[in-house]
């Protein structure tokens, strides 16, 4: 068994059309992204609208399709990204990282599908005095 590179990400696809949810093999948990593309740019550039996860028995296939056919959310993203975990994942820990995407998120005006709340837990462990960091 060769060594994995990443120690929560197993594979990840990015910047897909929406049309593409169908081709998405059910029970692949982790964070997605939902992106806005913007009109008629060289380059794409995409802005974020939503970060969430697929846990437990809902995949991303099931979570992107909700998305897709909802009325309030489904005509505002364009495109999304998956960011698959590793089997030995647990949900807490795919929540946490979810909560820190959404911490970093939290202040962009565009990210507007949810409410962007900090993450409480990082609220807890945050330190802005780095003058006085010591390492471990």
């Amino acid at each position: 068994m060769s060594e994995s590179r990443l120690r929560f990400v197993r594979r990840c696809a990015e910047f897909r059309d929406k049309s593409e949810i169908s081709q998405l093999k059910r029970g692949l948990h982790g964070i997605y992204v939902l992106y806005k593309a913007q009109p008629s740019r060289k380059k794409k550039i995409y802005d974020v609208q939503y970060i969430g996860i697929a846990t437990g028995r809902v995949g991303f296939r099931s979570r992107l399709t909700s998305h897709a056919k909802s009325k309030r959310k489904g005509k505002s993203w364009t495109h999304f990204s998956i960011f698959e975990v590793w089997g030995n994942v647990t949900n807490q820990e795919i929540r946490e990282l979810e909560g820190i995407a959404r911490h970093i998120y939290r202040r962009d005006p565009k990210a507007t599908l949810n409410i962007q709340r900090g993450y409480e837990r990082l609220r807890d462990v945050r330190d802005n005095k780095i003058a006085g960091w010591i390492s471990d």
